[in-house]
Parts: structure tokens; C-alpha cells; sequence
């Protein structure tokens, strides 16, 4: 499994059902013991109860994690499962740390990717649209590359588009135009320009074979 995502792919996750119990219930949220991760004994100034708190209905919130039977007919001390099923999402932003990040928990994550609901476009006014997973980690999600724009090129590639304007590939949907105009999207066929360098004919063709039919917004899911 590749952990080298990108913003624009569409992932499908999953994460087989393991058994815990529930440690304490609101009208809004089931506390259940984590069966994946352990608490960090050297995290400095943050300190974590080994405990993973699950909406219920009432608290209209979106977590890919769910409980088997439901939240809502949970009570403190029952025995349920935990997992993912199947759920379909598309990489908002990939963020990287270098050293790993201290969160309390154990293993520490080196990268989070950000993700949206399926059909979910980003709302910069909401600030927590977005869901973080650690492709890494100890929880035992299973990830699944189910659809990558673009994916003939590189992030930093340059190209050229049907109209001549010259563009930077940053992500499915970042595009930096260098000549100033911040409107349009590359019309294509697309022609590389540079990657790394000069590129090969082999990667120029492979592009320009991409591009020859469709449009930039025939990529998107």
C-alpha cells in the first residue's frame, strides 16, 4: 500500500470490525476503549485516556468510524464492535511531519491525509469539514487508491495547454497559471513542458496520449 497521496484522489477505506467496550455514553457521543493504539508515556503537556469518543445521531457529526450495534443502543459496560465499512472519500490535503507528530497517542503519525466525505466539496467557512487519518498508523485501515486525476503527471510538473497559456501542476484542482491570470482551467491536449528537467519523449507522449480527448473537467468523480 502506497502512502504517497495526493490532494484529488479518491480513496475507499475500510477497517475490520474489532471488539472493545463502551466506557461511558452522552446523548451525544459513546466513549469506547481504542483497540488499535496505545497511550504515548512520553508525550509532554498531552495526556490520553486510551478512549475514542463516537457520535450518536443527535450529534450530527461525520466519523468514518462506527459501532456494531449502533451508538444509540449502547450503555457503559456493554461489549460492541468498531471499524470502518466501506466508505468512499476524496484527499482534501496531505500535511507531513517531520519529526512525527505528538498527539498522546502511539504510533506517532509522520503524515496525516485530510479527507471528505464522498460528493463533498471543500467549505472554507467550516472549519471542521475535513476528517485526518494517519495511512500509517496502528488503527488497521485498509486503503485503497480508487481513482487518481491526473495521474499521467507529476505534482510540479509544467505544461502547456491548447491555447498556449503555460501552467504549474500543483494538485487535481491547484493550477498556477504563469501568466497572471488566476481564471480558466488548462484546455487541453496538454503538452509537458518540464519535469524534473527536460522530459523524455517517453513521458511527453504519455501526456499528450492522455490529453488528446476529454477536458480538465471530465476528471472530476
Amino acid at each position: 500500500m502506497s502512502h504517497d497521496y495526493r490532494p484529488g484522489d479518491v480513496l475507499l477505506l475500510k477497517c475490520p470490525f474489532a471488539e472493545t467496550a463502551v466506557t461511558g455514553v452522552t446523548r451525544y457521543h459513546v466513549s469506547v476503549r481504542c483497540p488499535w493504539l496505545e497511550v504515548d508515556p512520553q508525550a509532554e503537556n498531552i495526556s490520553w485516556n486510551g478512549q475514542r469518543a463516537l457520535p450518536t445521531p443527535a450529534a450530527l457529526e461525520w466519523e468514518i468510524f462506527r459501532t456494531e450495534p449502533a451508538e444509540a443502543s449502547l450503555k457503559p459496560g456493554d461489549t460492541c464492535l468498531v471499524g470502518i465499512s466501506a466508505t468512499v472519500v476524496h484527499v482534501q490535503a496531505v500535511h507531513r511531519f517531520d519529526p512525527p507528530l505528538v498527539t498522546g497517542m502511539l504510533p506517532r503519525p509522520a503524515s496525516y491525509v485530510e479527507v471528505l466525505r464522498q460528493g463533498e466539496t471543500h467549505d472554507p467557512d467550516l472549519e471542521d469539514q475535513g476528517y485526518t487519518i494517519d495511512p500509517a498508523g496502528g488503527e488497521a485501515i485498509r486503503i485503497e487508491l480508487f481513482f487518481r486525476p491526473y495521474a499521467f503527471l507529476e505534482l510540479g510538473d509544467e505544461v502547456a495547454d491548447r491555447n498556449g497559456r503555460a501552467w504549474r501542476f500543483d494538485a487535481a484542482w491547484d493550477w498556477y497559471p504563469f501568466d497572471g491570470e488566476q481564471s480558466g482551467t488548462p484546455a487541453w491536449p496538454l503538452t509537458l513542458l518540464f519535469r524534473h528537467g527536460e522530459p523524455t519523449p517517453k513521458e511527453a507522449e504519455a501526456v499528450a496520449r492522455a490529453t488528446a480527448v476529454g477536458s480538465h473537467a471530465s476528471l472530476r468523480p
